[in-house]
């Protein structure tokens, strides 16, 4: 299982064996909470199976969702290796089935493979930098950039976006709009023919127009 998540990817089996022994298996229902942001966590999770959203509380009341996260992905990363309190809130969005590693285990997987640092270190600052590319992005890009950037992002290889229920409330909290403005800039899109809605499905048919 460990093998086919990015943060191991480049660590031979016979490692990995050691630490998925001490990786706990939890069913968890959609609509459940697992942290809120400010916790003291110390955990790393790995989705098996499922959907979960980030997301985090601005002071104003308004909700700012950051990613949505599915099989393979990672979170929780920071907290364990910093001790300090988690820095956004996570929610399932479908009945989903994550590991969880503790942070004794994964301390005690790195003390007795200390060459592994350098390998694990390079994964993360690969997810940092990328985290930074679309922070950077989604501050200089206008409404309907950090639209069409938020639907490539979360499109899959085949170009399709399946999340249940992607309101154009959801995409407006992500983009940091109005809902009015991003159903006016969805709209345009399908009738350009640049996306297709269907059922808990966004197709993007061909390549967006940079701009507006």
């Amino acid at each position: 299982m460990l093998e086919n998540v990015s943060l191991f990817s480049n660590i031979p089996l016979e490692r990995l064996a050691q630490l998925q022994e001490s990786c706990q298996l939890r069913k968890i229902p959609k609509n459940t909470i697992l942290f809120m942001e400010g916790d003291q966590s110390g955990q790393l999770y790995i989705i098996e199976s499922g959907l979960i959203s980030v997301y985090t509380d601005g002071s104003d009341g308004k909700q700012l969702i950051l990613n949505y996260l599915g099989p393979g992905d990672y979170f929780g990363e920071l907290s364990l290796i910093d001790n300090k309190p988690r820095s956004a809130s996570v929610m399932t969005i479908k009945d989903s089935q994550i590991y969880s590693v503790s942070r004794d285990a994964f301390n005690t997987f790195l003390k007795n493979n200390p060459d592994l640092y350098p390998v694990l270190m390079s994964e993360l600052v690969e997810k940092i930098r990328h985290l930074t590319e679309n922070v950077k992005d989604m501050a200089l890009l206008d409404v309907y950039g950090r639209v069409a950037h938020t639907l490539e992002r979360l499109s899959d290889e085949s170009d399709t976006i399946s999340l249940p229920k992607l309101t154009h409330q959801e995409i407006a909290n992500m983009v940091g709009a109005s809902r009015e403005m991003v159903s006016r800039i969805m709209k345009e899109l399908v009738v350009g023919g640049y996306i297709e809605l269907g059922r808990n499905q966004i197709t993007i048919k061909k390549t967006f127009p940079k701009g507006w």
